[in-house]
């Protein structure tokens, strides 16, 4: 039996986040790549349609926020989420490319996504409302620190989604959704430490962060129940036979291949609390072992190393 003592992520010392350029291979992956559940496939897939101009969001307002920090932890933290962030953008768009080749074409949806990152959660507060620049800055990251309590959420599922590997789903999504879930999980607490530290202080910043909820959450429902309505009905080999439906959604969520609406809707009473640190969503332990394993990620390690002995 081993006599050394518990790792770093048992004893709560500082984890480095640290960005890791992977790639992945879509030629073989098919549309339906939870086999038979076109439902339970597009609902994840509208991450997809959402991330890329969501994440590259996340960089920009922290681009902006990187003058208001001066803890030096604080911000070595903050450039390892923004550099995972904009990797993470980059490879679901290329999902995007992979769903296009495949005759499923999402420009339709996403030209609205961008336009609300791009332009109503823009560098400006839109129809320019008279809004304070910091005051508008401050919103977003409380936006910002919102959002990354789901994506934590989504994170811990997916790992702990084992209906997804009886299901055979297709190995290289699995491994791109494992490897940024286990991402979010480790940089779960920056966004929200970001905010905090750039926020103010007592009751407003505390009152700016349910109000970065109470928009998020509401809104992301909606993308997301919209996303897969349109990928299901624009779906090829679907030819518009079926529809997005709750019961389908349900059913999948019974099957395991979905979070439940439970897991998701018990994210916002816990991230309302005033106490509340998002450090205690999901396992780092789980998420830094995932990333010890998951082909991509290894690959990544393996390319840096032979990079550096020239």
């Amino acid at each position: 039996m081993s006599t050394a003592g518990p790792g770093p992520v048992d004893r709560g010392e500082h984890h480095t986040i640290t960005p890791r350029r992977v790639s992945f291979d879509w030629e073989s992956t098919p549309l339906h790549w939870i086999p038979d559940e076109p439902t339970a496939t597009h609902v994840i897939n509208v991450l997809h349609l959402l991330l890329p101009a969501g994440e590259r969001w996340f960089v920009k307002v922290f681009k902006e926020g990187l003058p208001l920090v001066d803890d030096p932890e604080l911000l070595r933290d903050v450039k390892g989420f923004m550099g995972q962030e904009a990797t993470h953008s980059v490879q679901h768009a290329y999902v995007l490319d992979h769903l296009a080749a495949q005759r499923l074409e999402t420009a339709a949806y996403t030209k609205y996504v961008d336009f609300l990152f791009e332009k109503l959660l823009g560098e400006r507060p839109p129809l320019g409302a008279p809004i304070p620049d910091q005051e508008w800055l401050r919103f977003r990251l409380a936006v910002v620190a919102a959002i990354e309590q789901f994506t934590a959420v989504l994170g811990d599922w997916v790992l702990r989604a084992e209906a997804l590997d009886r299901a055979g789903c297709d190995e290289v999504m699995l491994d791109l959704l494992r490897w940024h879930g286990a991402e979010e999980v480790e940089h779960r607490a920056v966004a929200f430490d970001m905010y905090q530290h750039c926020g103010g202080r007592g009751l407003p910043r505390y009152a700016r962060r349910i109000a970065g909820m109470t928009v998020t959450a509401p809104v992301m429902l909606y993308l997301w129940a919209w996303g897969a309505a349109y990928l299901i009905r624009h779906d090829p080999q679907l030819a518009g036979r079926a529809r997005y439906s709750l019961a389908e959604h349900n059913k999948a969520v019974r099957k395991g291949l979905l979070p439940t609406w439970r897991e998701l809707g018990a994210a916002v009473p816990r991230y309302l609390r005033r106490s509340y640190h998002p450090s205690q969503e999901g396992s780092l332990r789980k998420a830094v072992e995932y990333l010890a394993v998951s082909p991509a990620a290894r690959a990544a390690a393996g390319a840096i190393g032979r990079s550096a002995l020239g």
